[in-house]
């Protein structure tokens, strides 16, 4: 089954798939020398199926092997739009940037978007393993978390799709501690998913939520492990840029490109992107950094 979806928005799906690292996350995987994402995913009939994407000039072209019927296409055609953000208006991103050197780019490339899982579920658990660890310790982690707990692909046993809220809430806290590996994350982990599974918190219904971003950022606070920075990202995730994701990094690029490279301070970065409103986090993401294209012609030089 081939089928082309459009998008009346600018769009562009290298920039999508590029917005972060989640093409390197399993179920995910981007073929450089093809440009095509493939991806795993589990349908509401508890079938699981293997989807291939690519760019094409109007939009994106959705390729499955394994998925037959009229409902099990909408599904997937519903998911892709989702994960690849095709409904999302980023008129008023535009137009704020517009006269911005360091953001001249943006409207260029269609930048805004981020590349999201099937379910908020899947972003939310990928999310608690990026936190205080290296992204080799994250890629390990979800890896591990897919092969243990995740529906494979009836015709390629090999592959998996991210496991279900269920799935991971069906398992101990000693499991996920001592065979997956997951460390102290593990009752964070077990807890997001019994929420969830319960349906102590909705999270799919936060995925085209009108709340305020306020009321939404609460929302995602009150699971054990989502902190600050990973609800900023989540928020991100979902189209909503009022809150900074701030790091090491984000303090570092802070401090380089305006303070000479002394210590800041987390209101001192807040200040510096306040002017952006609601955009803050997406100007801070896509912004062209002074300090990292020095070191990177430095390095070039080198």
């Amino acid at each position: 089954m081939k089928i082309n979806l459009t998008t009346e928005y600018p769009f562009s799906f290298h920039s999508v798939v590029h917005s972060h690292g989640w093409m390197q996350l399993a179920p995910f995987r981007y073929d450089e020398t093809t440009a095509v994402l493939h991806y795993v995913t589990r349908l509401s009939d508890g079938r699981t199926a293997a989807i291939e994407l690519s760019g094409q000039p109007d939009g994106v072209l959705l390729s499955t092997a394994n998925t037959t019927g009229s409902s099990a296409q909408q599904e997937l055609v519903e998911q892709v739009h989702w994960m690849l953000g095709m409904d999302v208006d980023l008129s008023g991103f535009y137009t704020a940037v517009e006269n911005k050197p360091e953001l001249a780019h943006v409207r260029e490339q269609s930048l805004g978007r981020f590349l999201r899982s099937a379910t908020l579920f899947e972003d939310v658990i990928k999310t608690v393993l990026t936190t205080n660890t290296l992204w080799s310790a994250t890629i390990r982690m979800n890896n591990k978390i897919i092969e243990q707990f995740g529906q494979p692909l009836e015709d390629d046993p090999t592959r998996h799709a991210f496991p279900t809220a269920e799935a991971l809430a069906a398992t101990s806290e000693e499991t996920l501690r001592q065979e997956t590996r997951l460390g102290y994350r593990a009752p964070y982990i077990l807890s997001i998913a019994r929420a969830a599974a319960s349906g102590e918190i909705k999270l799919e219904e936060l995925k085209n939520s009108d709340l305020p971003t306020l009321e939404l950022r609460k929302k995602l606070l009150t699971l054990k492990g989502v902190g600050g920075y990973a609800a900023a990202n989540l928020l991100l995730i979902l189209g909503r840029g009022d809150y900074l994701p701030v790091d090491t990094w984000a303090t570092h690029l802070v401090s380089h490109e305006w303070y000479n490279g002394e210590p800041v301070t987390a209101r001192q970065i807040e200040d510096a992107f306040a002017e952006w409103g609601e955009w803050k986090a997406m100007a801070y993401w896509f912004r062209e950094w002074n300090h990292r294209k020095e070191n990177k012609d430095a390095e070039s030089v080198a």
